[in-house]
């Protein structure tokens, strides 16, 4: 298992998957914090907002690398359908649930590192970005460091989430495609609609880790729980499905 742990996280790191969705986000991450800080001056002499609710929200900014993490977990799936080589990958593995557990591993993994990068990112922002912009120094409370876990966990999670949809779907475009439905719209329309349904959502339950604020989300206890049943029902639905599909 350890060869099999070490030829999959090589794959991890071949090609132009792995540093590109890393670039993205961090771009992205990049305008959501300078965004944030843009206004600051202006809303905290309004009295709209506080320098502690600032540097929460520039810290919380960074959440968006956990799309890409579960971008990368997809794709680190996917590939092997798209390329054919998702049959040789099974012979070489030494079975189906070999190679499973490997890839959910090694993309579990990943996520570590988006991670560790979203997590360092979001804890120089406040200092840069506001000492940069404004004349204001950032407050650094209990609840950023309750904001930066919470980035740093959801991030994680969403590699093993991006994983197993890709078993479940193993088309490379439909499953991004889901990811970027679900994250984006789906699960944010069905929280507008109907809160008693959407705050359970994969997304949403999320945004409770990351202590998003909305009055209608879940405690962060509960969201956990509830990011595990997800996991697990989707774990279940790829383990099945890939057991008893054709490999090809």
């Amino acid at each position: 298992m350890r060869d099999l742990i070490a030829a999959e996280w090589s794959k991890a790191f071949t090609g132009r998957a792995w540093w590109s969705m890393a670039l993205i986000g961090v771009f992205l991450g990049v305008l959501a914090s300078s965004g944030f800080v843009a206004q600051a001056e202006e809303d905290i002499a309004k009295g709209a907002t506080t320098v502690e609710a600032v540097t929460d929200q520039v810290v919380r900014s960074w959440f968006m690398l956990l799309l890409f993490s579960a971008l990368l977990g997809a794709v680190l799936v996917t590939r092997e359908y798209h390329s054919g080589a998702i049959g040789r990958s099974v012979l070489l593995s030494g079975g189906r649930s070999r190679l499973l557990g490997a890839k959910l591993l090694v993309g579990t993994g990943m996520g570590v590192v988006f991670a560790l990068l979203a997590t360092g990112l979001a804890a120089a922002s406040p200092a840069v970005f506001l000492s940069a912009s404004t004349s204001l120094e950032p407050a650094w409370t209990h609840e950023t460091t309750l904001t930066l876990v919470g980035v740093f966990t959801v991030t994680v999670l969403g590699a093993p989430w991006g994983v197993l949809l890709g078993w479940v779907i193993r088309n490379q475009t439909a499953a991004v495609a889901t990811l970027l439905g679900l994250t984006l719209f789906v699960d944010e329309a069905l929280l507008r609609l109907a809160p008693s349904v959407g705050r359970f959502t994969m997304t949403i339950a999320m945004s409770s880790v990351y202590r998003d604020g909305k009055p209608e989300l879940l405690s962060v206890p509960v969201a956990l729980i509830v990011i595990g049943a997800w996991l697990a029902l989707a774990g279940y639905a790829a383990r099945r499905l890939f057991l008893t599909r054709d490999v090809i």
